[in-house]
């Protein structure tokens, strides 16, 4: 069953490992590709990098065409992650516009709850429901020429087969008010604000924050890059050796 997993699950394998489990290289490369993961050993500790890219895709499946994370791909893998016991830490990599809104909660509240370090990256662009995915880690970079959208909660369609209420858009707007507010320094209302300003975006209400502005509001830790990401989780992972053998 582990070596299912190493394909299943995106982990690179070396072209010997691949011989001696009787995975093939391309069977590795295609779930790579696929799932956008792959984990990385290191004598500092084996990294799982998760990467969220594209449109969250929830319970409606998006047009072809559209660059996507699907989140019945990407609950699985935080599984298989907070399970192996090779795995020491989490790196997950954001470029996303957004999307499905109980999809991308349900990934970051899962991050949230895990035991492995983690740390994230936003890179491009961490908009929407992508805010609360960035603040599920531990420890949160931004680069600094990357962009964040806060605005209020937009859905379409229906909700288990009744029309949308004002008051299940309220609610669900205070789910992502109060998990952001948790995970990170800015506080409830603050972010209501950044939510909600008018005169930023064109026909709407909301606030783009850059990299800096992102720390300066307390929503991500730190700004910087691949390496700095990569620094911190290796500090985690240590500290959390160091906790566990004391």
């Amino acid at each position: 069953m582990r070596e299912e997993n190493k394909v299943t699950f995106g982990k690179i394998s070396t072209e010997d490992e691949c011989k001696k489990t009787g995975e093939s290289i391309s069977e590795n490369a295609e779930a790579i590709k696929e799932l956008g993961a792959s984990t990385v050993s290191n004598p500092k500790g084996n990294i799982h990098c998760l990467t969220i890219v594209g449109q969250i895709e929830g319970h409606i499946t998006l047009p072809p065409q559209n660059k996507t994370t699907k989140y019945e791909h990407v609950i699985p893998q935080l599984v298989a992650i907070e399970e192996n016991e090779e795995i020491d830490g989490l790196l997950l990599i954001l470029n996303t516009v957004g999307g499905d809104v109980e999809a991308g909660l349900a990934i970051a509240e899962m991050i949230a709850s895990m035991s492995k370090p983690s740390v994230s990256l936003v890179l491009g662009g961490g908009h929407s429901i992508g805010v609360p995915m960035a603040v599920s880690t531990n420890y949160s970079f931004i680069a600094p020429s990357a962009t964040m959208t806060i605005h209020p909660i937009r859905l379409n369609g229906l909700v288990i087969g009744v029309p949308q209420t004002y008051e299940y858009f309220d609610k669900m707007q205070e789910r992502v008010v109060q998990f952001v507010s948790k995970n990170s320094r800015i506080s409830k209302e603050k972010f209501r604000d950044l939510m909600l300003k008018t005169g930023e975006l064109a026909n709407d209400v909301g606030t783009v924050l850059f990299g800096e502005e992102a720390v300066r509001y307390g929503i991500i830790d730190e700004t910087g890059g691949l390496s700095d990401a990569l620094k911190k989780l290796y500090e985690l992972i240590e500290q959390k050796r160091r906790k566990k053998q004391s």
